[in-house]
């Protein structure tokens, strides 16, 4: 069964907007998975510890076939492609993938909650949904757009619009000459 989720996209090390762009491109190549929409590219001030550069952000929406812990343990393994450290909470980051919305599911397990905690707190992930996805809900929370509100306060400004046109590859690289994406369980 095909299900529409939404992934969050954020980093501010080592090229952020290009890290972004690239995990974009990678999201589509995912197994049983293609890019339906995918948002501007926003800065955004960072968040919890503030001694860090700004961050780019995005938010996609993609069809999946794979089940919610499946399409967690590809994202993780994109992060990590891309050199993600886990160093503190809140850290700086070359890349972080965050699985906001998994259809209309809303559960918590050990290592994953649906939707995504406080993501109708953050202007950097309400701004790009709401851009790609006008009439999203959060389950549990409501409209998406009753929240924005709430985040006037947080500084988030589009850097680049959005194009569902697939960007160059980084550095002369080839991206179908990219490792193939990790051999998650599909409807696992």
């Amino acid at each position: 069964m095909k299900i529409t989720a939404t992934i969050g996209l954020g980093a501010n090390l080592n090229d952020p907007a290009a890290q972004v762009e690239y995990a974009l491109a990678e999201l589509g190549r995912l197994p049983g998975t293609r890019l339906l929409a995918r948002s501007s590219l926003y800065a955004s001030a960072p968040v919890g510890h503030v001694d860090q550069p700004d961050f780019i952000n995005a938010v996609a929406q993609v069809e999946t076939e794979l089940a919610p812990r499946a399409l967690l343990a590809a994202l993780l393994d994109i992060e990590h492609r891309h050199g993600r450290e886990r160093s503190f909470r809140n850290a700086p980051r070359t890349l972080d993938l965050d699985l906001l919305l998994y259809g209309n599911a809303h559960f918590h397990e050990d290592g994953l909650t649906l939707p995504h905690p406080r993501m109708q707190e953050r202007g950097f992930v309400l701004l790009p949904l709401l851009e790609i996805a006008p009439d999203a809900v959060i389950p549990g929370h409501g409209r998406a757009a009753d929240w924005l509100a709430a985040c006037a306060d947080q500084s988030v400004v589009v850097v680049a619009s959005a194009t569902l046109q697939p960007r160059p590859p980084l550095y002369g690289e080839n991206v179908a000459a990219l490792p193939p994406p990790p051999a998650a369980a599909v409807n696992a």
